[in-house]
């Protein structure tokens, strides 16, 4: 059994060197897989992550996403101080953000920030490097084609884990493997663009100053879709969001018949992680695009 506070202070000794005294810590989220703890230093308050059961370079990856987060949009993305592991625990420490209240302007600042992530361009779909969302391997090997990427990089790797791990039948598998005709029909062409690619409500905090954070992306160069669709797949977001963004870089006409077609990946890495209370959403967007 590891003494915790001897797992802190190894982390600020690694990451900040040994002028940073550990004073106290305190949990503030537990997940199925992270620990978050906020660590009282002599020197301020930081954020640590937490985990042990999974691949080592996992919060490296996640440390490598905030980078290019903060490289390419004004909105604010914790800073990170140091990654790596002590002991079997993998470790993340960034900057403590506390929170705030909201400022008249908080919605349209992160419509504009994220518009103005989106704007940031590749000449390829995916990345330079595979990384994680959540704790499940993400493909980017770099496609000339978004329908190609989306299909073989996201959603037949998870299908076929699912399918692996008997979470769906093989007749589901078929099924779901019919929608692959639609994608190419009803997708509007767009360049690849910077994705948070994780863009749910409790991956966006409201700092001190009440204006939006981003923290925990699983970033790629992808359909700028994918992004606004995942907001809306738990909802969460002000409508004011969604205008301020459009007021940048407007959605293609009919948005709204295509955004189950997006949110197929994001509820297909919920069926892996949680299981199969995920599936009637899935087999819901099935039935509206295949007969």
């Amino acid at each position: 059994m590891y003494d915790l506070n001897d797992i802190y202070e190894k982390v600020l000794y690694q990451s900040l060197g040994p002028q940073v005294k550990l004073k106290s810590a305190s949990l503030v989220a537990a997940g199925n897989h992270n620990q978050g703890i906020r660590i009282e230093t002599n020197d301020g308050n930081f954020f640590l992550k937490l985990n042990f059961d999974h691949e080592k370079d996992i919060l490296h990856k996640e440390s490598q996403g905030l980078d290019y987060l903060r490289k390419n949009t004004f909105l604010q993305i914790p800073e990170t101080f140091g990654c790596g592991r002590v002991g079997d625990y993998n470790f993340l420490l960034s900057e403590f953000i506390p929170s705030g209240r909201y400022q008249l302007d908080y919605w349209e600042t992160l419509g504009f920030g994220l518009a103005d992530l989106h704007l940031k361009t590749s000449k390829s779909f995916g990345l330079s490097e595979d990384n994680y969302i959540a704790t499940l391997n993400q493909r980017n090997l770099q496609t000339s084609s978004w329908v190609d990427f989306y299909i073989e990089q996201r959603l037949e790797p998870l299908l076929g884990k699912a399918y692996f791990d008997r979470l769906i039948p093989l007749d589901f598998l078929k099924k779901f493997q019919s929608i692959y005709q639609v994608i190419e029909k009803i997708i509007p062409p767009e360049k690849p663009s910077l994705l948070h690619g994780d863009l749910w409500s409790g991956n966006v905090l409201c700092n001190p100053e009440g204006q939006p954070c981003l923290i925990d992306p699983a970033v790629y160069f992808g359909h700028r879709e994918m992004d606004i669709a995942f907001s809306r797949l738990f909802g969460g977001f002000d409508s004011r969001f969604y205008q301020s963004y459009e007021s940048i870089i407007p959605l293609e006409p009919d948005f709204e018949a295509r955004m189950g077609i997006y949110n197929l990946y994001p509820l297909l890495v919920h069926l892996n992680l949680f299981g199969t209370a995920y599936l009637p959403g899935i087999e819901r967007i099935i039935l509206r695009y295949v007969r």
